[in-house]
């Protein structure tokens, strides 16, 4: 268990800039070390014990920084688009040839802003003790990219028991609009585990559209948690992609704090031998005529185990709220496991909202009228998969992007 405690020696090997830094970083760690991983005694964690699946599945965590240099970059090739190159979480290089350079500030991120809060996840302190990587990226005012940017997450063969913590920010100024893919590509064939805070702030009538997908299936182990505040009229939608981790948990926090702001989440996923995968989101509505649209769906063979947290806030003043959620699993073993926990919380009277949830098993009638129809049992699930997962990829409008999902995708629909 001791494997598991951080030194504060850790913090000296970090440059900081301040004691008030200093002070930040060892009360964070100090927070961790007292608490640990999260277990399922945390309302947040019932459904993943991160605890148990650490101490389960390493003897140790190793906080070195890996420096590792990429041996060789497939970019894709499907679509022209800016790029954005990460490794192990430390900013690497960039291309922005499509655009107005002037318009874009893409840096190393510096934390100048330490936050009072006290947070009850030992993994968010965590990383604001440790982290020493990750980038800042912003968008001017009165500027829409003209061309997709690839956001290419590198993690290097090397990494092995090693922990990574890194802090990213996105801005996207007035009237701005930026289309982003984050692509992770593991090149690693060990566990590591990887720890990301991240901030999203969009400025009124900004437009950022985003989509989170991996390359192969891997033995890494992901924990996200971002924060993301929308002003007036300003619109985020999300298509999130997380099959192939061994580990994957998603803490989405959205603020709707400006009138008139939309925020549309949808993700689709195939979970397969032992695969553990939540989606937590929190949607605030702090604002009148907001709207928000969530939809999840997850396909679970084998051992696979989904998770699913959505609450809904909505503040007394965000009258003419439109808010709607929903969860769908098809579960395709006795051994699969899918949890789902919606909620609502409102405070204002003239609201349109609800949630909902369903799982069941594939349909049997229609894996029999595709056999009756010359296909065998294997390809008729193969089909009822792919049509249940495409109705999410089915809403990306780009034909090139969504041809690259689905590819994507499908190499990671084993045993099918």
């Amino acid at each position: 268990m001791n494997n598991f405690i951080f030194n504060s020696k850790e913090i000296n090997k970090i440059k900081t800039k301040s004691q008030k830094e200093r002070d930040f970083r060892i009360k964070n760690l100090n927070f961790f070390n007292k608490n640990g991983f999260p277990n399922k005694r945390q309302e947040d964690w019932k459904f993943s014990d991160l605890r148990e699946i650490i101490y389960k599945n390493f003897k140790k965590l190793n906080t070195k920084i890996k420096n590792s240099k990429i041996k060789k970059i497939d970019f894709i090739k499907e679509f022209d688009h800016n790029y954005i190159i990460i490794v192990n979480g430390e900013l690497h290089s960039s291309n922005f040839k499509f655009e107005d350079k002037n318009k874009i500030e893409l840096k190393i991120f510096q934390n100048k802003d330490f936050s009072e809060e006290n947070e009850i996840n030992p993994l968010i302190c965590l990383n604001h003790a440790l982290s020493n990587s990750g980038y800042s990226f912003e968008i001017k005012e009165n500027y829409k990219f003209k061309k997709t940017v690839i956001i290419y997450n590198f993690f290097s063969e090397d990494l092995k028991d090693n922990i990574l913590n890194s802090r990213n920010k996105i801005k996207v100024g007035k009237n701005s609009e930026v289309h982003t893919i984050d692509f992770i590509v593991n090149e690693s064939k060990y566990k590591f585990l990887n720890n990301v805070y991240e901030n999203l702030v969009l400025d009124s009538n900004a437009i950022y559209k985003n989509i989170c997908i991996q390359k192969d299936k891997s033995l890494g182990y992901f924990h996200k948690f971002s924060k993301n505040k929308l002003l007036s009229k300003s619109k985020y939608s999300t298509f999130i992609f997380p099959s192939g981790f061994k580990f994957n948990k998603l803490d989405l926090e959205f603020n709707l704090e400006g009138k008139d702001s939309e925020c549309n989440l949808e993700s689709a996923s195939f979970l397969n031998k032992n695969d553990h995968q939540e989606i937590k989101t929190k949607m605030n509505h702090l604002a009148p005529n907001c709207k928000s649209y969530q939809r999840v769906k997850n396909v679970l063979s084998s051992d696979g185990k989904g998770v699913y947290q959505g609450k809904i806030y909505v503040k007394d003043i965000a009258q003419k709220t439109d808010a709607y959620q929903i969860s769908k699993a098809m579960i395709l073993s006795d051994n699969s496991e899918f949890d789902s926990k919606p909620e609502l919380e409102i405070y204002a009277d003239d609201v349109k909202c609800s949630h909902g949830s369903t799982s069941g098993n594939v349909d049997q009638e229609a894996i029999h009228y595709l056999m009756t129809r010359g296909l065998d049992k294997k390809e008729s699930t193969k089909l009822l998969i792919n049509g249940f997962l495409n109705e999410v990829i089915e809403m990306i409008k780009s034909n090139s992007v969504k041809n690259f999902v689905q590819t994507k995708l499908k190499k990671q629909i084993h045993g099918y």
